[in-house]
């Protein structure tokens, strides 16, 4: 399965999974490079994900009057 077509959740599972391969520091080298290669797509992936996220909830956020009212996300 592409990255494109997984969930948010499958990819940050999949790039945890790479981090915790790599902080081992047993993966030899060329293997190193390609799940760098790979979390790097991940990380591109997952950062798609979360902005067409952030857009859909600009979107059905509304004015009492119905005009869209855009806020910013805070952190709690």
């Amino acid at each position: 399965m592409n990255e494109t077509n997984k969930t948010f959740e499958q990819n940050m599972t999949r790039l945890e999974q790479i981090v915790r391969s790599m902080e081992r520091g047993d993966v030899p080298l060329e293997e190193s490079l390609k799940l760098f290669q790979e979390g790097t797509e991940l990380v591109r992936s997952c950062n798609k994900l979360l902005e067409e996220a952030e857009l859909q909830v600009k979107k059905i956020m509304t004015a009492p009057d119905g005009s869209p009212v855009e806020e910013d996300f805070i952190d709690e």
